[in-house]
């Protein structure tokens, strides 16, 4: 190629390039997909946008949750007002999307990796989801809203009350939330909600709404609630007709310096909403606050279960920096002194103006377990070679670590797969980057696994080589990352796959431990289990119950 010719392709390159940036996406609905860390995978994501999008302009954004046995096409769907065609099921209605009435909202529907629910790995996807949308687009963070039906109306309850500040409303249908949803009602204080039911529901009892509704009342949450007679579990048809959600979202903006914010949490995971921090609590204990300013510069604040909060008052209408500060707290006075941001912690049973510093080695977000912790964000299943093992055994060694990270196990047609691909690896194929980057999980012992031996003298309990007929499995957080051991009998041990379980076995049994577990036969006979101290270190009772088992060592 000579000069001429190289100058000239350039230009033309150039003259291309300012219409190739200015390319759009079509309106109407798509789909998109986001790049999960989890499992190194593309997960899509249905997408709604509407004419003449127009970048300088912020949007209202809804973010829709579909149910058990659906997809992302399917809820996107569902959410304007469009049900299947007559005879046509949902294998066929997903194959395209209808012409519907075109809205001033942009709508995102994950696939949150099939049915699973939505916590976990589906609820990491949700927040991938919407933070994919919010760099794509101009999305309106006061108009951000929350909708589901069936498992997505659970996930709609999960989700919008762990994290109520991004939310400016949630419209429920039929919703069939997780276990300890319930203990969150409160944190809904100052998210409008819109339940919608029909009351010969045969999946999911009309009861759940009527409870929840009635609950959120006596709390003083603003919510609506429709009931449709004779009416199965397809109420959405009823819910979502003619767009009526966009209709009812359109009212509301969200309260970003509310006056009163009542807050419930279980762990550093979630701790925090608004203007107020939870800084320290002890993780599977429900710790709750509620914080109100009663007039300008005065509050009052009732805690339960809480070590320590900081209240961000910067910015809030009612608080003046430049006039003195009221506040009593759990029914006392506290002098403080007026700063933009309050912290308080518990010391000898008062409260003082102190910052919590969390010490080194104590439980804290990222490092706070449960066992189920470990799972719901990028780790790798690590099976032992150490101990000179026959062909066979490695094979068996294998096959358990494989059994573990396999997700994806076909269910039924209705609950199809879960997408959700780990890696599994031998102890010498780990990578530092992998050690970097991912949770292990961590088959054998010390004896079997150069990795539990590499991590020996951190770990406070060991099961005795050659034990077979005990499980051992916990989890603790090493080098900033969390490392599971499970010695034994794999955790799921003898359990069966249930006709409706929203993961395979193995997953799904993860949910029933806390820290830590030794089981004899199955995980149904416990032998010791609970929690690790703040401290990560065994309560004194389990230690015994360990002890006396002859079947484990524990650190001294």
């Amino acid at each position: 190629m000579n000069l001429r010719t190289t100058l000239t392709t350039l230009a033309l390159a150039a003259l291309l390039l300012p219409a190739a940036r200015a390319q759009k996406l079509a309106p109407g609905p798509q789909v998109m997909t986001f790049f999960s860390s989890i499992d190194d995978t593309e997960q899509p994501y249905g997408l709604y946008l509407p004419p003449n999008y127009d970048e300088t302009k912020k949007y209202p954004l809804v973010i829709m949750l579909h149910g058990a046995g659906s997809n992302h096409r399917l809820s996107l769907r569902r959410v304007f007002g469009k049900s299947n065609a007559n005879g046509e099921n949902d294998v066929e209605a997903t194959l395209y999307f209808p012409q519907w009435k075109d809205v001033d909202y942009i709508v995102a529907s994950p696939y949150a990796r099939g049915t699973m629910g939505y916590q976990g790995v589906a609820e990491h996807d949700v927040y991938d989801v919407l933070a994919d949308v919010k760099k794509r687009f101009s999305i309106d963070e006061d108009r951000t809203y929350l909708t589901g039906l069936s498992m997505g109306g659970g996930g709609t309850l999960w989700i919008g009350l762990t994290h109520p500040d991004i939310w400016a409303a949630m419209f429920p249908v039929c919703p069939a939330p997780p276990k300890g949803t319930d203990d969150l009602a409160g944190n809904a204080l100052n998210v409008p909600m819109y339940f919608h039911h029909g009351d010969q529901d045969s999946a999911v009892p009309v009861a759940v709404s009527r409870e929840w509704t009635k609950k959120l009342k006596e709390l003083g949450v603003n919510v609506e609630y429709t009931e449709y007679p004779g009416v199965n579990h397809n109420s959405w048809e009823n819910a979502y007709k003619e767009e009526a959600a966009f209709d009812w979202f359109r009212k509301y903006t969200r309260q970003k310096f509310p006056d009163r914010v009542l807050y419930n949490s279980r762990n550093y995971k979630y701790n925090h909403a608004y203007w107020v921090t939870l800084d320290q609590l002890t993780p599977g204990a429900l710790a709750t606050i509620d914080a109100a300013f009663t007039a300008p510069n005065q509050l009052i604040i009732k805690t339960t279960a809480l070590g320590a909060f900081t209240l961000q008052l910067a910015g809030h209408p009612k608080f003046d920096a430049a006039k003195p500060l009221q506040v009593t707290l759990d029914g006392k006075k506290v002098k403080v002194a007026t700063a933009p941001a309050l912290s308080f912690q518990q010391q000898a049973g008062k409260w003082v103006t102190t910052k919590y510093e969390a010490p080194a080695g104590v439980k804290k977000s990222g490092a706070e377990g449960p066992i189920s912790a470990a799972f719901s964000e990028r780790h790798v299943y690590v099976y032992g070679t150490a101990g000179n093992p026959s062909e066979a055994e490695l094979k068996a060694r294998m096959d358990i670590a494989t059994q573990a990270a396999n997700w994806s196990v076909y269910r039924n047609a209705f609950l199809g797969r879960i997408m959700v691909f780990p890696r599994v690896m031998s102890d010498k194929e780990v990578r530092p980057s992998d050690f970097q980057s991912s949770n292990l999980v961590l088959f054998g012992t010390r004896e079997t696994n150069t990795l539990v031996e590499k991590y020996s003298d951190r770990l406070p309990v060991a099961l005795k080589a050659g034990t077979t007929d005990y499980g051992l499995i916990y989890v603790l957080p090493i080098d900033g990352h969390y490392v599971v051991v499970n010695s034994g009998l794999p955790w799921w041990a003898m359990n069966k796959q249930t006709q409706f379980a929203f993961a395979p076995v193995a997953v799904a049994t993860l949910g029933e431990f806390k820290d830590f577990a030794l089981f004899k036969g199955s995980p149904g006979t416990i032998v010791s289990d609970g929690y690790f101290d703040a401290s990560w270190k065994l309560p004194e009772a389990e230690r015994a119950k360990l002890e006396a088992s002859g079947v484990v060592t524990v650190k001294k």
